[in-house]
């Protein structure tokens, strides 16, 4: 008997009680050598396969952090965007807070070198904290309002005291005395009169005595009168603030010449403004 090398033989043996029986499988080489090159493949066609689904799903996870990545910071751009805004208008209200009441902000030190660029994060730490200081300053400008702004604290015009609060020899000749209510600031004609609290114009028109007047009401029973004016820059009803010109120097009404007449009253009843003139006791 011959053997052939092409083929494979295989024996198996099967035994049962009553019999065994011997099967021969033969298998030529060239299939047996195809099949493993098939499977082979296939194997790597599979392993390459389950590489690329593994890739692809890195790849989806990667552009799904990516994306949240590109989310958040478009998040904190806008909420640093925000924050300058409101960074910037607190300091507009600030500062014209600190102009109404009168307080002074210090200066910021110098600085400069080279800029640096921070991360979004540092950035709203940043102002974070700024626009929390600038509110700070803000209440205060506004609690400094709500307590002063009625008060009279700024010299309408700036000149000599001359008759104050109180009886005077009738400036027009005569042995008479009269009762003045408010205190005469010896001017220059034409010079600027600003108001001296916030408040609102209740007159501004000609009265006997008085000549051209303005009179503001400031709250709280406060109000203040600026006479023998030579113009009103105001109008009835006018919300002024503090500072504000509302008119010009005089000699309108009673007058000897020109000077300013200022009141400050109390439930209409007048007081002495010579207590809300900064430095006038030195006078």
């Amino acid at each position: 008997m011959t053997r052939d090398d092409r083929f494979y033989a295989f024996i198996v043996a099967h035994t049962s009680r009553s019999r065994a029986h011997i099967r021969r499988i033969c298998v030529h080489k060239r299939w047996l050598k195809a099949s493993a090159v098939g499977l082979f493949v296939v194997l790597c066609g599979l392993i390459y396969g389950f590489y690329g689904l593994t890739q692809q799903a890195a790849h989806l996870r990667t552009e799904r952090e990516n994306q949240r990545l590109r989310e958040e910071n478009y998040k904190q751009r806008q909420e640093l965007q925000n924050l300058n805004n409101r960074v910037d208008a607190v300091e507009d209200q600030s500062r014209k807070l600190a102009e109404q009441s009168g307080v002074t902000k210090d200066a910021p030190p110098p600085t400069g070198g080279p800029a640096r660029p921070v991360d979004s994060a540092a950035a709203l730490a940043a102002l974070e904290k700024k626009t929390a200081k600038l509110e700070h300053d803000l209440r205060m400008y506004e609690s400094f309002l709500r307590v002063h702004g009625m008060v009279p604290s700024i010299w309408p015009v700036v000149g000599k005291l001359e008759s104050g609060v109180g009886g005077r020899r009738n400036p027009f000749g005569g042995r008479g005395y009269e009762f003045h209510e408010g205190q005469d600031i010896d001017a220059q004609y034409g010079t600027p009169v600003q108001v001296a609290a916030s408040g609102k114009v209740i007159i501004a028109g000609r009265q006997r005595g008085y000549g051209n007047v303005v009179h503001v009401d400031h709250g709280g029973g406060v109000t203040t009168r600026y006479g023998h004016l030579s113009q009103i820059n105001v109008t009835l009803g006018q919300t002024v603030t503090r500072g504000q010109v509302i008119g010009l120097v005089g000699s309108t009404g009673r007058s000897t010449g020109p000077h300013l007449h200022y009141e400050v009253r109390i439930n209409n009843q007048p007081v002495d403004p010579k207590q809300y003139l900064p430095g006038a006791e030195n006078q």
